[in-house]
């Protein structure tokens, strides 16, 4: 439920060797975002960890491995559940202490217009006050979205939706793509209405917002989900690669358990929508942080299944899954690589676990499109891109990027990020001008 990376700590593809070789292990990106938690609000991942009913990083590393079960997360009800996620986010915005550090642990107060940050006193809520009221309206969405989310693992969001009735070229963006859902208000009002709905509320601790509050919720996480293959289909556009004439294959590079967590064989059939008779796609997620499940299953030798999205894994560096199924003709070459919130901006380490990946895609001239957070991440990429001499066919805001607000963890009072915000599209190797020479695509 609770997520130390959500907004924050970027994803990588990765910055460890192969699980064969653990002596020449670098940081896990997971790893990383504990640790940056802790720099900010020292002791918050013993906290995350405490209320998953777990030991150690590594036992969370187990579960999301798909190695621990999810009964040894010592979750009873629901209350317990939405209660211990809440947990997690208890610490003092402005002082930085935990319940446990207070002399009366229960002294802790909620701020009544967000319902997201937290005071250990008055004092500290005054303080805190210019520059919390810049974000209180943003967080309060955010910690609605937050719990809204659990009807992504019900199942009752994402609603049905309907095939594109206007050409992908002119659906220029959310906007847009809602225009052709049918009966909208009716599937909106019958997850308001529904059971889980219900459930949440009677056991979140909080009070149950409007309707129309619920129903924007909703609106916002549907975005959310979507957003993967609706800019998997970006990039398809962006090179004029027509999946109406030939079965395509995309590598998702980098995959973690943020992309592959309780995914469904059904998560991407939003491009059958998109290009109906299509000639066939597979998506291959490529990550040493997949998540065992349906997907985990080997990537097709043969051609796609015409007129279905078909999704496979593999567990790995995509380096060692190029040499190993790529050169030897167990998987199909890519047309498009795609990598959501890669990371290699955040720290040397996890550059230096990117590093053969980038220059195998550069050197091979493969389409890739990477997303990013931020104008910050995106600036920061940027200037990482050009140093590796990879030729930059252009970035812009992603018309397709999540809409749901997400808080940088233990730093609420921040501009909340968006998954997949802006978009960098790559082609191989090329002599470009200095990142500050870059225009902008836009």
């Amino acid at each position: 439920t609770a997520q130390p990376n959500a907004g924050a700590a970027p994803k990588t593809g990765r910055s460890k060797k192969a699980p064969e070789e653990p002596a020449a292990r670098a940081p896990d990106v997971d790893s990383l975002g504990f640790q940056a938690m802790d720099r900010n609000v020292p002791g918050l991942s013993h906290v995350i960890l405490q209320k998953l009913n777990m030991k150690s990083y590594e036992d969370y590393k187990s579960a999301m491995d798909g190695r621990k079960s999810g009964s040894d997360f010592g979750i009873r009800t629901y209350f317990d559940m939405f209660q211990k996620m809440e947990d997690t986010f208890k610490f003092c915005v402005e002082c930085k202490k935990l319940p446990d550090a207070l002399l009366d642990p229960k002294s802790l107060r909620r701020c009544k217009r967000c319902q997201n940050v937290y005071y250990c006193g008055v004092a500290c809520q005054r303080a805190n006050w210019p520059l919390h009221k810049k974000f209180c309206k943003k967080l309060k969405l955010v910690a609605l979205d937050r719990l809204v989310e659990w009807l992504i693992f019900t199942g009752d969001i994402p609603f049905p939706t309907d095939t594109w009735t206007k050409p992908a070229r002119d659906v220029k963006g959310w906007e847009d793509w809602f225009s052709m859902q049918e009966q909208l208000e009716e599937k909106l009002g019958a997850i308001v209405a529904g059971r889980y709905m219900t459930l949440l509320w009677a056991n979140a601790g909080k009070p149950r917002p409007e309707d129309t509050e619920l129903r924007e919720s909703i609106r916002r996480l549907v975005t959310d989900f979507h957003s993967r293959p609706l800019t998997i289909g970006l990039g398809l556009r962006l090179f004029g690669i027509d999946p109406l004439t030939r079965p395509l294959t995309v590598h998702v590079v980098g995959a973690s358990h943020v992309e592959t967590l309780n995914t469904r064989l059904t998560d991407y059939d939003e491009l059958t929508r998109m290009f109906p008779g299509h000639q066939g796609v597979e998506m291959v997620m490529v990550g040493v942080d997949v998540v065992d499940g349906p997907i985990m299953r080997p990537p097709l030798s043969t051609l796609a299944p015409r007129g279905r999205v078909y999704l496979s894994s593999y567990k790995g560096l995509y380096h060692d899954f190029w040499e190993s199924h790529v050169e030897t003709k167990l998987a199909a070459p890519p047309d498009l690589v795609v990598g959501f919130h890669p990371g290699f901006h955040a720290c040397p380490d996890l550059l230096a676990g990117w590093l053969p990946t980038l220059l195998l895609l550069r050197d091979y001239r493969l389409p890739v499109l990477f997303t990013v957070y931020s104008e910050q991440e995106l600036k920061a990429s940027l200037q990482i891109l050009v140093e590796l001499e990879m030729h930059i066919v252009g970035y812009a805001s992603n018309p397709f990027a999540s809409l749901r607000p997400e808080q940088v963890y233990s730093s609420p009072n921040k501009p909340p990020v968006y998954c997949s915000s802006h978009y960098i599209a790559l082609l191989g190797a090329e002599a470009v001008p200095g990142a500050e020479e870059l225009e902008d695509d836009d």
